[in-house]
């Protein structure tokens, strides 16, 4: 069994242990909270004995393999590092870090510290892209990517009245581009690697993250169009378009229903049913590798998540959006 503690209470870490816990070889034993009684609480909720309220104490733990960090986005690198220091896998919930500089110290401590290191970027890992990439072949020769995330976030209600919350504060390195474009601009750097020209545009809201926004991404023979938004929505689906044909996907977030049209008017599904927590997958993945003794994921690896990141910074950079973590020397 491998043993995992969980770093954050919200409802990503619900739905995180509601799909880890139907993977063989998956076992719940720890839960950090920064107050006792958020831990006791989520950890009687999940049947859970074991609760920490300091990070360190729960680093030192004998009894635990890897966690699952689903903390805020500023908090990943430092949090991160500290368990893979203490020689803990660590599965990290999307994007990586706040900016390239804090990835790449994250990958050189799991590499110093021989452990495994994973972005929680879940659309990747499904049975629908993976459809996706067996099927790009049918399309000819590929022009353009286009991919669409717009979701009016419940929080913007709140910052609309005043309160800014987490969603929206700069502090915890926040906004659309980070918590809703990444989901359009990973599969794009797993499908076709990293783009040679970023243009960015966006609406930077008052208290210093980006509310929404696009990207035009230049590679050697197509381009890819990007729409993000948490403060409006969108009902488009996303499109990889090719001379013989199109890919229609349903959404990037995660792809579900999936179709070709192709030129001369025929179409043809080629989405295939997959669990409805789609969370199941990327924990599968994880797990497999551990068992495997191999501590990168050739899907979501270093590699790529190195390249996002650095997309995320171009784009931030024209979008004029600065986090205080891009203005840390250390971590």
């Amino acid at each position: 069994m491998i043993r995992f503690g969980v770093v954050g209470t919200n409802w990503i870490t619900e739905s995180f242990i509601e799909a880890a816990r139907t993977i063989t070889d998956f076992q719940l034993v720890a839960v950090y909270s920064r107050t006792e009684e958020k831990a006791k609480e989520f950890a009687e909720k999940h049947d859970v004995k074991t609760t920490f309220t300091s990070l360190e104490e729960m680093a030192q733990s004998k009894d635990i393999d890897a966690v699952y960090i689903a903390s805020p986005n500023s908090l990943h690198a430092s949090q991160a590092c500290l368990f893979m220091n203490n020689g803990k896998h660590v599965l990290c919930e999307k994007p990586l870090a706040s900016n390239s500089k804090e990835g790449q110290f994250m990958i050189d401590t799991a590499k110093r510290n021989n452990v495994l290191l994973m972005e929680a970027l879940k659309t990747t890992l499904t049975p629908n892209f993976q459809v996706i990439k067996e099927n790009l072949h049918k399309i000819g020769k590929i022009r353009r990517y286009t991919a669409s995330y717009c979701q009016y976030s419940s929080r913007y209600d709140a910052y609309k009245a005043g309160t800014v919350l987490n969603a929206f504060d700069p502090k915890f390195s926040n906004g659309s581009l980070m918590d809703i474009g990444i989901y359009c601009i990973y599969p794009l750097v797993v499908l076709f690697g990293e783009p040679k020209e970023v243009k960015a545009s966006g609406y930077k809201l008052a208290s210093g993250v980006d509310g929404e926004g696009s990207l035009l991404l230049t590679y050697d023979d197509m381009d890819a169009v990007i729409m993000h938004s948490k403060i409006s929505n969108s009902y488009l689906p996303s499109e990889i378009q090719g001379e013989d044909g199109t890919i229609i996907i349903d959404k990037v977030n995660p792809p579900e229903h999936i179709e070709i049209k192709y030129r001369d008017g025929s179409k043809e599904v080629v989405s295939i049913q997959q669990d409805s927590n789609s969370m199941v997958y990327e924990v599968a993945e994880f797990i497999k590798l551990l068992k495997a003794n191999q501590l990168e994921s050739s899907i979501n690896s270093y590699h790529n998540s190195l390249i996002t990141l650095k997309i995320l910074d171009e784009a931030r950079k024209q979008v004029r959006v600065i986090f205080p973590a891009d203005q840390q020397v250390n971590l």
